[in-house]
């Protein structure tokens, strides 16, 4: 089977500095992938190659098996951003459509996606409500339905929930595992999080700096689900993914 996002040689270079000095890197359909890191390794730059957002200066991306040659061949990658930067003069029903507006998606299709989506994430009761009514929690969970209306195949993530509080987190950990293991759709998500990579990920990518460079992959994957972060073995992870960064 092929990879469902596929990384070979990807560099970057902002003037003079290198950010991304040759990156490869396979991930597998319905695996979920943390990057993490110290700031300055390029995390959140890979994301935005691997989002269309950038063009890499070196290497090329390949979305199930198929290389990247334009913008189309993103049409099934979806970008949940750190902020949730919602549309503020748009209801909440609108702003999950926004993802589909200028698609050729029809209207009727559209809508059944949206109301879809919003159930989804447990927002369907508040769908005619304003951004400005809803909690830091629902504010995430409409941008997670934001990102799943377009029937993601992966679906990348920068730290979107590292302005909420622990247990509102913990809370999106759980809609994200689930929605994950319904759909099997593949994530990949940044995070400074250590508890948060183990109790997602599936496997750990940890880079290093000067330039950016994966040093490390970690599997979690013989760690059983649900990982209750103050349980004795998921507890000795974290500790050890910390002593690590």
């Amino acid at each position: 089977m092929a990879p469902a996002l596929a990384v070979s040689g990807i560099a970057k270079h902002f003037g003079q500095q290198t950010i991304l000095g040759g990156i490869d890197l396979e991930v597998r359909p319905g695996e979920i992938v943390a990057l993490i890191g110290p700031s300055g390794c390029g995390k959140s730059t890979l994301l935005n190659i691997l989002s269309g957002l950038l063009p890499p200066d070196a290497g090329h991306i390949s979305i199930g098996g198929a290389r990247t040659t334009g913008f189309d061949d993103w049409r099934r990658v979806a970008y949940m951003f750190q902020e949730d930067r919602l549309l503020p003069w748009r209801t909440v029903r609108d702003n999950v459509s926004f993802g589909l507006e200028g698609s050729a998606v029809p209207r009727g299709e559209r809508r059944r996606r949206t109301a879809d989506a919003l159930r989804l994430v447990g927002l369907d009761g508040v769908a005619t409500a304003w951004p400005h009514e809803l909690s830091g929690g629902m504010r995430s969970r409409a941008a997670l339905a934001r990102s799943l209306v377009v029937q993601p195949a992966v679906l990348l993530m920068d730290e979107p929930f590292s302005r909420l509080d622990p247990q509102t987190r913990s809370q999106m950990h759980d809609e994200v595992l689930r929605i994950q293991a319904d759909s099997g759709m593949t994530v990949i998500f940044v995070t400074h999080d250590m508890e948060e990579a183990v109790v997602l990920a599936d496997r750990i990518i940890r880079l290093a700096p000067h330039p950016g460079r994966i040093v490390e992959a970690l599997e979690m994957e013989d760690l059983p689900r649900p990982r209750i972060p103050t349980e004795p073995e998921v507890a000795e992870r974290i500790r050890q993914l910390r002593v690590r960064t």
